[in-house]
């Protein structure tokens, strides 16, 4: 490479937080900067997250890093270096402060790269703002949730929403956006708390003030999906938000892959669609926990519907019922292993998506074409969920015994909303109105002309040297 065009090219720093959750998106954006002639990548990880990204980054110019994790963490088991592997989601504190000890690493490694133009790294890792600032280049922060659920918790916790005497379940109206009405029951602790405090918001804190001082905020989605949360947030803060997704169609959908390299899972898919079959995905992301209680009820419902299903299941979490997938395996599979989600939501035989709404698996139930029936669980997922049956009515949401968001669901209520949305009326219109959102996002990426598209290359040319 000449002279002429090295000082042209961009050098983009990616360091994703150590969590599938939180790294396939940031990958996902690797390959979509890649596409651009004059930029190269630099991903940082750990060393026992490496193969996870070198094996999603194969077959691409990006280059990887690893620094190593730091040893001997109170409560933290040697060897454990991300969130999938915590023994329970209540060290996530400790896990996550224990990054910053990565920081003298990530410094002397950064500084035997070439120049680096900008970086973009996950907002939990709040000290990698003060390595760009000594290192004299731009952060941008990577949140993994989308403008809806980001601008409803800043009105609600600016306007002190939840401070009142209100139940956890009251409706609460939210100022900034009067339609919405939001309960307690839809923020976790800390924020659920009248006078948040203690070691998670403290980090919570440290990670917000490291946020709004970064140079700009980066988000999986795409405008055309959120407009007046993103305008919201643009108008309010000085801190601007750039969409540069959905980042999943970043990712150049593999080849027909030989029927011998197919998993199972797939061929399974393919029998279902030759039948005439369709197929609800059943899945919650690798964190979520769920009770052994809620477990037997979500067998019988999705049993009894009589509807067929792919149910993907944590390894520790399958304790099924003994006989369950005998007596189903006419119509139902359960999976034990890591999928291609992406590869499941587009076959053309899945039709619904029985899902804990966490925001990459929103987005790419979007960009499938796929119907929500909606369970969250945790984290901002209540709110998405909302989004999902009140701003975009692109799905329909499970009944709770009780009626509360965050209330048990017995199988009777599940079968009745498998139902719904793989057979009924609101499923009809919510496979409708999925699609046009699905139109939308593909428009959003298109080279040159899409909205995400623009935004990311202004990106790349607002910080060009």
């Amino acid at each position: 490479m000449g002279s002429a065009s090295s000082d042209y090219s961009q050098h983009v720093i990616l360091f994703p937080f150590m969590s599938k959750g939180h790294t396939i998106p940031i990958l996902h954006l690797a390959k979509l900067l890649l596409r651009r002639p004059h930029v190269t990548v630099t991903v940082v990880t750990t060393r026992a997250n490496r193969s996870f990204i070198a094996k999603s980054l194969a077959n691409t110019t990006a280059s990887i890093i690893d620094i190593p994790f730091p040893q001997n963490v109170p409560e933290i088991g040697a060897g454990i270096e991300s969130t999938d592997k915590l023994p329970s989601m209540s060290l996530y504190v400790p896990f996550t402060r224990a990054t910053k000890l990565m920081q003298p690493d990530f410094e002397r490694a950064l500084e035997v790269l070439p120049r680096v133009s900008f970086m973009v790294s996950d907002g939990f890792l709040w000290w990698t703002l003060e390595s760009a600032a000594k290192l004299g280049f731009p952060r941008f922060a990577f949140y993994g949730m989308g403008n809806y659920a980001q601008s409803v918790s800043r009105c609600v916790g600016e306007n002190r929403l939840l401070a009142g005497p209100e139940s956890d379940d009251e409706l609460i109206t939210v100022t900034g956006f009067p339609w919405i009405k939001i309960t307690k029951n839809d923020f976790s602790p800390p924020f659920s708390e009248r006078e948040p405090k203690g070691p998670e918001f403290e980090l919570i804190m440290d990670q917000v003030i490291s946020v709004s001082n970064s140079y700009g905020m980066i988000v999986n989605s795409f405008y055309e999906l959120e407009p007046a949360f993103v305008d919201y947030w643009n108008r309010a803060d000085k801190l601007k938000v750039s969409c540069v997704g959905p980042l999943c169609l970043g990712e150049v959908p593999r080849n027909e892959q030989d029927i011998h390299q197919k998993p199972a899972w797939i061929q399974w898919l393919d029998q279902k669609l030759e039948h005439g079959s369709s197929v609800l995905y059943v899945a919650f992301g690798s964190q979520a926990d769920i009770s052994p209680e809620q477990l037997k009820e979500m067998a019988k419902g999705l049993e009894e519907s009589k509807v067929s299903f792919l149910w993907v299941i944590r390894k520790e979490a399958s304790e099924l019922e003994d006989g369950f997938e005998e007596r189903v395996k006419e119509r139902g599979i359960v999976v034990r292993e890591w999928v291609d989600q992406r590869e499941i939501l587009t076959h053309q035989s899945v039709k619904g998506f029985l899902s804990h709404c966490g925001w990459n698996s929103v987005m790419e139930s979007i960009c499938a074409a796929v119907p929500i029936l909606a369970w969250p669980i945790m984290a901002e997922q209540p709110l998405n969920a909302r989004l999902i049956m009140e701003e975009l009515k692109i799905g329909v949401r499970v009944e709770t015994s009780n009626g509360s968001v965050r209330g048990f669901v017995k199988w009777k209520g599940l079968e009745k909303m498998v139902k719904e949305l793989m057979e009924g009326e609101m499923g009809k219109e919510s496979r409708k109105r999925v699609n046009e959102y699905s139109e939308m996002a593909k428009k959003a990426m298109e080279e040159e002309k899409g909205s995400s598209w623009r935004t990311l290359e202004t990106i790349i040319n607002g910080t060009r040297k």
